[in-house]
């Protein structure tokens, strides 16, 4: 696993050397762990999982930190929340060093406010993932997200690039998911990856949802998993939901949050500086990771994938995975994602809004083309006087389909 190259780890050497801290957070088995012994193998390495590391620790914080107050990982950082109130202090002894720690965290709601509250200024903040298409098939980084922050109407550079991934990857990635332990096995072991899947959610259940939500009721909590599969990549109603599983509508949104804060699932939220059209303010809602769903779904191949009624709006949330993964790799900041559907029924899957200017982006799963595609593109395009639209699908190649927007394949991404 330790030889497979992450995106992030450029992004992450730069940041240390700018801040004292540097916090990955992401889902349980994403590759955290590995990723910061990658890169930093002489520093020393402390699991709070591993109750040795958490006495040692939170027996006597300041006295390990007297010790240890430089080149030091922490691992599930969030299994300690007090941490972080004492890091603020053993920074500000030496404000000026750089490059002191790095901590990981799989459960967001602890961790981040621990982060945000405690070490507001001293620390860098990176979402990690499980693999990118690209990392997973040893591929750099596409081209694609240096030149779209640059590119206003001049696509002539676009225009030149050739693909990240051959069909066969793009459609094994889409089917499979990233998590890196059952993709690297089973390519030895076929059998592993669904014995993985099964235990990843009991896991996530026992390890993250018993301690951070106690009262929480975990049949409840199980089912509403498994239902969520027949949701994502939807719009969430959650009244909708509650009905399918016999529960509240509060319920289910405490749910759809923890899920989210969580890692496992993500909610899009509706862009709604259009002035000029009544828009959609409900969510958008779709595992991260479309492994999970086909594996929920009991998809287990291609085939049974493209003839599902899931495909479509599976694929879409896989490429704007892919896209948002692609864009976090960089050094850019300020970077939104949304959807947008007005009440009109006009509806665009991405919406990249960011100091470089809006980017709209149309998925569809199919190679073929019509202009009733582009209708929702070119609308938006007016309204808000973006500079240009994408249009995502498996097409052969990148091409202008008007003035204004382009195709780019998902493979290029």
């Amino acid at each position: 696993m330790t030889d497979k190259t992450r995106h992030l780890e450029q992004k992450i050497d730069k940041l240390l050397q700018l801040f004292p801290v540097v916090a990955i957070i992401g889902s349980r088995q994403c590759g955290k762990s590995t990723l910061v012994k990658k890169l930093r193998p002489d520093w020393a390495y402390y699991d709070l999982e591993r109750p040795d590391h958490y006495q040692l620790i939170s027996s006597d914080p300041l006295g390990f930190f007297s010790r240890r107050n430089k080149k030091v990982i922490i691992d599930e950082a969030q299994q300690y929340p007090e941490l972080f109130q004492v890091l603020r202090g053993v920074i500000d002894q030496d404000r000026k060093a750089t490059g002191r720690f790095l901590l990981t965290g799989s459960s967001s709601p602890e961790i981040v406010k621990g982060l945000t509250e405690s070490l507001a200024g001293r620390i860098s903040t990176v979402e990690m993932w499980p693999f990118k298409a690209a990392e997973f098939y040893d591929k750099p980084l596409s081209t694609v997200y240096d030149l779209l922050p640059h590119t206003h109407t001049d696509f002539t550079l676009l225009l030149q690039l050739q693909p990240t991934l051959e069909v066969s990857e793009l459609y094994t990635h889409w089917l499979y998911g990233g998590y890196p332990e059952p993709r690297i096995k089973s390519e030895e072991f076929p059998e592993f990856y669904g014995l993985w899947m099964d235990d990843y959610f009991s896991d996530y259940i026992r390890r993250d949802i018993q301690r951070l939500f106690p009262r929480i009721n975990i049949h409840k909590f199980r089912l509403f998993i498994q239902a969520l599969s027949h949701y994502s990549g939807g719009i969430i109603n959650h009244s909708k939901i509650a009905r399918a599983l016999d529960t509240s509508s509060v319920t289910v949104k405490e749910y759809l949050t923890i899920f989210h804060s969580t890692f496992i699932w993500r909610n899009l939220p509706s862009y709604e500086k259009n002035s000029l059209k009544k828009v959609q303010k409900m969510a958008k809602g779709f595992f991260r990771d479309q492994g999970i769903l086909h594996h929920l779904l009991k998809i287990d191949s291609v085939d049974k994938l493209l003839l599902h009624p899931v495909a479509g709006a599976s694929f879409e949330a896989f490429v704007i995975e892919e896209i948002i993964r692609g864009f976090q790799s960089t050094l850019l900041s300020g970077l939104d994602f949304n959807y947008y559907r007005t009440r009109d029924q006009s509806e665009i899957d991405l919406i990249i809004d960011a100091s470089f200017g809006l980017i709209p982006i149309e998925i569809k799963l199919g190679h073929k083309i019509n202009k009733r595609m582009l209708t929702a593109l070119h609308g938006f395009i007016k309204d808000t006087q973006a500079n240009f639209g994408i249009l995502v699908n498996n097409a052969e190649q990148i091409e202008m389909l008007s003035d204004r927007v382009i195709q780019i394949p998902a493979r290029y991404f």
